[in-house]
Formats: C-alpha cells, sequence, structure tokens
C-alpha cells in the first residue's frame, strides 16, 4: 500500500494540470456542501433554539394523557405547583431552571373590544430563564408573581387595540364551571418565534392566573437545560427517579408544538441529500474524466509494467487509489476553502426575510459542524474511489502486446 500511494502521489504530480482539474472539481463541490450544510444547520439551531426556549422547554413533566386530551379537560391534568418530583427535576444534572406553568384560554376585553386568548400562568422569575427568545419589545417584563398584570403578544394587543399602561379584562371558566374575571394592566409586549402564536397569547403572574381560575396547581413544569444536546442524557437519568406513576416526561422534540419544526428540518435535509447526490456525480465525472485521460497517455507504460511482472490486480488497485488520492487532497482543499468562505459569510451576515409565520427577518449565518466537515471528506473520498473503479478496469483488462505497441 505504501508503494501504491507513493506512485499515486507521483502520477497526480506528475499530471499536474489535468490533476489540478480535478482536484479543483472535487474543492468546490466539497466547499459548496459545506456552505449549503452550515447554512441549513444555523437555521435548524436557530429555530430549534427558538421553539425551546420560547414555548416548550428542553423537557416538559405533566400530567400523563395532558398533550393529547388537556385541551378537552384541563383542570383534569393539574399537578401541584410545588412536590417532591419538582425538587427532583431541579436537581438533576445540567438543568438550569424549572418554570411553571398554567395554560388556559378565555376572553380578553378592553372598551368594546373583546378577543379570544391563549394564556398561560408563569413565575416571572425562572420564566426569565425559561423564555429567553421572547423578547419584551415594549414595555417591561412581569414584576412579580402576584401582581396584578399581564404581557400580551404584539399580535393580540394590536388587534385589542392595547398599549403599554391600558387596563384590561380577562374573562375565563374557573376549575368549579364558573365565569370569572380579572382586571389587570398591560405591562408590556412580546414576540416569539411563531407570529400565529403572538396573535393570540397573553401571560400573567401565576398567582394572579390561579385565582382567575381558582386553582392551586400547574399543567407542566419546564426543564431547561445547559444546551441542548443533553436532552437525552438528563431525561434518561430523571426519568426512573420520578416518585409519581401520574408524571411522564416529555422531550421537546416529541410535543406537538414542535411538529413545524420536525417537518421543516425533514425538508431541508432532503435538499442536503439532493445536493450531496450533485457533489458525487460532479467528483465522479470530473474524477473519472482525468483517470480515463491518465490512461490512454499511459497504455505503453501500463503495457510495460504488465509486462515486466504485475498483475491486473495490481494495476486495478493503483489507478484505483490514485483516484482515491485525487478525492482525499480535494477534499481536504475543499474543507479549508469552506472554512474560510463560512467564516468570511458569517462574519458579514446574511440578511434574510421574515421567514412563514413571523414578522421581522434575521441575519442567517454558516454554522460548520465536526459532522458536517466529516460527511463532505467522506464524500469526497468514497466518491472518488469509485470514480476510479472503471478507469482502473480498463487499464488492468488491456492486452499487453497491444498496449506496449500503442502510439508506435
Amino acid at each position: 500500500m505504501r508503494l501504491d500511494l507513493s506512485l499515486a502521489a507521483r502520477s497526480v504530480l506528475r499530471q499536474r494540470r489535468r490533476s489540478l482539474f480535478g482536484l479543483f472539481a472535487v474543492a468546490f463541490g466539497v466547499a459548496a456542501l459545506m456552505i449549503a450544510a452550515g447554512f441549513f444547520e444555523f437555521n435548524y439551531d436557530s429555530m430549534r433554539e427558538g421553539v425551546i426556549r420560547s414555548r416548550l422547554g428542553h423537557i416538559q413533566a405533566v400530567k400523563r394523557g395532558y398533550l393529547e386530551s388537556g385541551a378537552s379537560d384541563p383542570f383534569k391534568y393539574i399537578i401541584p405547583e410545588t412536590s417532591e418530583d419538582r425538587l427532583l427535576l431541579q436537581s438533576a444534572p445540567y438543568v438550569t431552571v424549572v418554570a411553571p406553568r398554567l395554560s388556559f384560554n378565555g376572553l380578553i376585553s378592553k372598551g368594546e373590544s373583546t378577543i379570544a386568548f391563549l394564556g398561560e400562568g408563569v413565575d416571572p422569575v425562572p420564566e426569565a430563564k425559561a423564555s429567553s427568545f421572547v423578547p419584551i419589545v415594549e414595555g417591561r417584563n412581569l414584576a412579580g408573581p402576584d401582581v396584578s398584570e399581564v404581557i400580551l403578544g404584539r399580535g393580540l394587543a394590536e388587534n385589542l387595540g392595547a398599549k403599554v399602561g391600558d387596563k384590561v379584562v380577562l374573562l375565563a371558566t374557573s376549575a368549579r364551571g364558573a365565569v370569572n374575571a380579572v382586571e389587570v394592566t398591560v405591562s408590556g409586549m412580546f414576540i416569539s418565534s411563531s407570529k400565529a402564536y403572538d396573535d393570540f397569547a397573553l401571560r400573567l403572574p401565576l398567582g394572579t392566573a390561579q385565582a382567575l381560575l381558582r386553582t392551586e396547581g400547574v399543567h407542566s413544569w419546564l426543564m431547561v437545560l445547559e444546551h441542548t444536546d443533553r436532552t437525552e442524557y438528563v431525561l434518561k437519568k430523571t426519568e426512573p427517579k420520578i416518585k409519581s406513576s401520574e408524571i411522564d416526561l416529555v422531550p421537546w422534540y416529541e410535543a406537538p408544538m414542535a411538529d413545524f419544526y420536525n417537518k421543516t428540518v425533514e425538508l431541508f435535509s432532503s435538499q442536503v441529500g439532493i445536493l450531496r447526490v450533485l457533489v458525487a456525480i460532479i467528483i465522479v465525472l470530473s474524477i473519472s474524466n482525468t483517470l480515463m485521460n491518465n490512461v490512454r497517455e499511459r497504455t505503453g507504460e501500463i503495457g510495460t509494467c504488465m509486462a515486466l511482472g504485475d498483475t491486473r490486480r495490481t494495476v486495478l488497485r493503483r489507478f484505483i487509489v490514485e483516484g482515491a488520492v485525487v478525492g482525499f487532497f480535494g477534499g481536504i482543499a475543499g474543507i479549508v476553502l469552506g472554512l474560510v468562505l463560512g467564516g468570511v459569510v458569517s462574519y458579514y451576515g446574511i440578511p434574510m426575510p421574515p421567514p412563514p409565520g413571523m414578522t421581522i427577518g434575521y441575519t442567517a449565518r454558516i454554522f460548520i459542524t465536526p459532522r458536517i466537515v466529516f460527511d463532505a471528506m467522506l464524500l469526497a473520498v468514497v466518491t472518488a474511489f469509485l470514480a476510479g473503479i472503471f478507469p482502473a478496469w480498463k487499464a488492468s483488462r488491456m492486452v499487453i502486446t497491444d498496449a506496449i505497441r500503442h502510439g508506435r
């Protein structure tokens, strides 16, 4: 193998112009694949963190059946605001905060305007960490767990005609089936990763929400971790320790609200897969063309080597190794080029319009992970190896006497 590599490297250096063409094709394909995959990876990461750190948390602790049937009978799935299990979750590794939430719906009124809303009772202190991707665009956040305040989604505030400082009335059905109301002050307005959510959402202190609904519990505890990659580990470590048989731990990617993210990732992954196929075709065609030309020009040399004792298998192996060498060094060059271009593009950013369902744009960057680099290098080497098979087979099947006489 050392001899094969040495001969392959010499052959590549001897045919510099043709080898450079093959190397350039491989490098260009690898760099293009890395840039495209890095762009999608940035969008995956931003979308995932936006969903997690605005609405879902990394893991939700809920009463069994709540996610499937909670909308029809929400008071059936109330869990205690604090318990031994919640303390267990707070002490789990990599957990930064556990935030309680009480979800409900009702009507919000201001003057003669009345609109349906989706409400969440939250504890402002842990919720500030759990909802770090929910910026307050006007006014301020909730001041405490028992104050008579509310923050509105910007879309809901615009539809209602409410401004910071206005008094609004919330009406909801209590746990006993009676209609209850509470007057609160609009302290601020927020936006999240979903405009459809902002058009109907509001948040108020947990104590105020419990007084409105006449209940003492919550619907979920949201666990927020140091890093999303730790979700599986924390879930595996904490789930067996939960003492209540009615509590389920649901990771963010299994929650119904993560369906849009999962489908978007599936769509983008298909697009990256198509690009990967196109890059593979470019590499195969360019390296096959390079090696086929090398076979034609070195026909006499191949015949001489076979006459001196090289077997057909040896000739086949050396041309395949030569293709793999071109793919390897082209892949290295492509990785360097991709990292440089990715860094330049990320430095300046890519202004993007608002995604579907959102009202504000963002600045995209290129997020190249080790997995992307590995996949690009693997694609370059494997496709280059496969591209060398046919030219190598053609070279190994030559008749010795005809090959020696070639060109004479």
